[in-house]
């Protein structure tokens, strides 16, 4: 799919959008292998909106600003500082902090909608 700016109306089953695949980096996967898929939809400034997916594993990261909603899939986010984990499974609305050390551990293949801050 092709990324573009919000200029024009259109719509798409997320669900089964299609995504570009590609390897987790080695040294972010705890417990794998791990496969990314990323679909970016469109940008808003230095906002992009997206669909991301999963495979199951246990991955690290560090987060940017976002905001998004599980479509699919069953996982825990838990945080380096401490913080509450988030237990995700369809319908979760979850929000991340920029700069949150985060470990991913995805029992069922994830699939969000995200909106982040680049």
């Amino acid at each position: 799919m092709t990324m573009q700016a919000l200029l024009g109306n259109y719509a798409l089953q997320a669900t089964t959008a299609e995504l570009a695949y590609q390897p987790v980096d080695p040294a972010k996967i705890v417990q794998g292998p791990a496969t990314v898929g990323v679909a970016e939809l469109a940008t808003l400034g230095d906002v992009a909106i997206g669909v991301w997916e999963m495979s199951p594993s246990v991955t690290t990261d560090i987060e940017v600003d976002e905001c998004f909603v599980v479509l699919a899939g069953d996982a825990t986010v838990t945080f380096d500082d401490g913080s509450a984990p988030l237990q995700l499974q369809p319908g979760t609305v979850g929000f991340l902090t920029a700069g949150s050390a985060t470990t991913w551990a995805v029992r069922q293949t994830l699939r969000k909608i995200y909106i982040a801050r680049s």
